[in-house]
């Protein structure tokens, strides 16, 4: 089973609970994704990796991006089409990057608008490009692997299914999130352990998670209030 099977699979059986809490300070924006909207944004993007990048097991999927709610759908989506990621496109089937990221080398470059609301590019994608935003959106709301991905899938960096998952609940017990738990985070997703602390362990507890991205410090107070949130990882 996937990476993204282990994770989500224990928390749809309430599906409509908020799961996601994205804040962007310098854009002043602030989307909620619930365990289905999440579900639902990884489903597009593995069908879309299959179906239009024909990306397959075991291939590597470059992730460029910020912390933000679109790069938890695009982790996920990587990871239940048994894809490897990793933050190197050199030899990547595909890399997923930002509106003013450097080119990329990897076979298929995918843009990343990170606009608050979901939109994709506000003109074409430059030549050889994909917006993945837009194109993504048009693809299946679920998803089923070809063949199931094996525990021993490596899945990020040199790490296998297993050993990611293994990792995001022992980090998880560490920083004490659990079930139940609302963490507010400010920590960037650098490769991996930015993306182990910041965004697996909380998704292994089953915690909610607060994400800001720009965080302004004088506005943590007030998030921390709104969000009744009861865990800091503050990068």
């Amino acid at each position: 089973m996937s990476l993204t099977e282990h994770l989500l699979r224990p928390l749809m059986s309430a599906s409509a609970r908020p799961l996601i809490t994205h804040y962007d300070d310098a854009a002043g924006s602030r989307i909620e994704l619930s365990v289905a909207t999440l579900a639902n944004w990884a489903a597009k993007t593995a069908n879309w990796l299959v179906d239009e990048l024909d990306v397959e097991q075991g291939e590597t999927v470059a992730v460029r991006l910020p912390a933000h709610w679109q790069t938890a759908g695009v982790l996920l989506g990587a990871w239940w089409c048994g894809a490897r990621v990793t933050a190197e496109d050199a030899d990547a089937a595909v890399a997923f990057v930002g509106p003013a990221a450097a080119p990329s080398a990897a076979r298929e470059t995918a843009v990343v608008a990170l606009d608050p609301l979901g939109r994709g590019l506000a003109g074409p994608p430059t030549e050889g490009t994909h917006d993945y935003l837009n194109e993504a959106r048009l693809t299946g709301d679920e998803f089923s692997p070809i063949l199931p991905v094996a525990g021993d899938t490596p899945a990020l960096l040199d790490s296998t299914v297993d050993e990611v998952l293994a990792e995001a609940r022992s980090r998880a017990g560490k920083l004490g999130i659990d079930d139940g738990a609302r963490v507010l985070s400010t920590m960037d997703w650098e490769l991996p352990g930015g993306v182990l602390d910041g965004l697996l362990a909380p998704l292994a507890a089953g915690a909610h998670l607060v994400q800001v991205t720009g965080a302004d410090p004088a506005k943590l107070a007030d998030r921390r209030s709104t969000e009744r949130t009861t865990i800091d990882l503050l990068g």
